[in-house]
């Protein structure tokens, strides 16, 4: 499965698949199962997920997106076993996955009041949830790195989104989806700098383990930094020289020599990277190893993420 290079025969590689940027036969047949409303398969994944805080971040965050709309269902499970944490984690991050699909548009909000109020209950709703799930496992960052998504969405203030990070830092500073949660956080978007999301990210793949992804933060940041300049679907000019040498070196300070849950995430940040930049050569050697699995991010900065993703194969003349 995935993109391989394209020879004057016109060979051509496997299907692309959107939206399930992870190896992990296990997650796609839970997922694929809670989509036809099957649970049991997603609670046997969370209950093996325990001893890997990555693991367990990556299954529960697609199981919630996935499980989105039938939250309810989720509410009867709890009710049925209410000493499972794992369930009380799916049901929390799966209410801050529902929150943000309601979140209106910024252009919209005058007119759609009512939906920005189901917004804010929806995402307030997740944290009982997450606080049962870190109640019954305390040593779990994961219920954690959920809660920044809710205090981001909340616009809670700077000391409650700093004691959040500090709970996860101190069960599992490396976790990749914490950091990333916190990336966003500190990004001008969300009413951080540039310089402290930079800087974050900077000692974030400082401290990173050689085949750890945490690297990736750094083209991500770069991302964020000029995304809310640009229109979408635009390709030239996305970073200057000094931030492309910088995403150069993350680059060559991870090396995948063993498997990570969100190595193919990570792939996929530096492969849009680089092809943003004509860096062909690491273009095609990221994007290659995504295995065809496409990540929103960083794809969506550029406009929909499939489509993104294909075009940039094209170019490089993967398939």
């Amino acid at each position: 499965m995935g993109v391989t290079d394209v020879n004057r025969s016109g060979a051509r590689g496997a299907r692309v698949i959107a939206d399930r940027p992870w190896a992990d036969t296990v997650l796609d047949e839970a997922v694929a199962a809670v989509r036809n409303k099957s649970y049991e398969a997603a609670i046997s994944a969370l209950a093996e997920s325990r001893p890997n805080p990555e693991l367990r971040a990556l299954r529960v965050e697609a199981l919630a997106k996935a499980a989105m709309g039938w939250s309810r269902a989720l509410e009867t499970l709890v009710a049925r076993d209410r000493g499972n944490p794992d369930l009380w984690l799916w049901l929390g991050r799966t209410l801050v996955e529902e929150a943000w699909r309601l979140k209106p548009d910024l252009r919209a909000r005058a007119v759609q009041a009512h939906r920005l109020e189901a917004f804010r209950q929806t995402m307030e709703s997740a944290r009982q949830p997450l606080l049962s799930a870190a109640s019954l496992m305390p040593g779990d960052p994961v219920p954690w790195e959920a809660m920044i998504w809710v205090t981001l969405g909340m616009d809670r203030p700077w000391a409650e989104k700093d004691a959040i990070w500090f709970e996860v830092e101190r069960r599992y500073p490396t976790l990749f989806s914490a950091n990333l949660a916190r990336l966003m956080t500190l990004s001008p978007a969300w009413g951080g700098t540039d310089q402290g999301m930079l800087e974050f990210a900077r000692g974030a793949a400082a401290r990173a383990a050689t085949s750890d992804p945490l690297p990736a933060l750094l083209p991500l940041a770069h991302f964020e930094q000029v995304a809310a300049g640009r229109r979408p679907m635009s390709r030239g000019g996305w970073f200057c020289d000094e931030a492309l040498r910088e995403i150069v070196a993350a680059a060559g300070s991870w090396w995948q020599h063993r498997a990570h849950p969100r190595a193919i995430e990570a792939h996929n940040l530096f492969g849009a990277a680089f092809y943003l930049a004509d860096l062909r050569r690491p273009a095609r050697s990221h994007l290659t190893r995504t295995g065809g699995r496409v990540s929103n991010l960083p794809w969506s900065y550029l406009g929909d993420p499939l489509q993104q993703f294909l075009r940039a194969c094209g170019r490089l003349n993967l398939r």
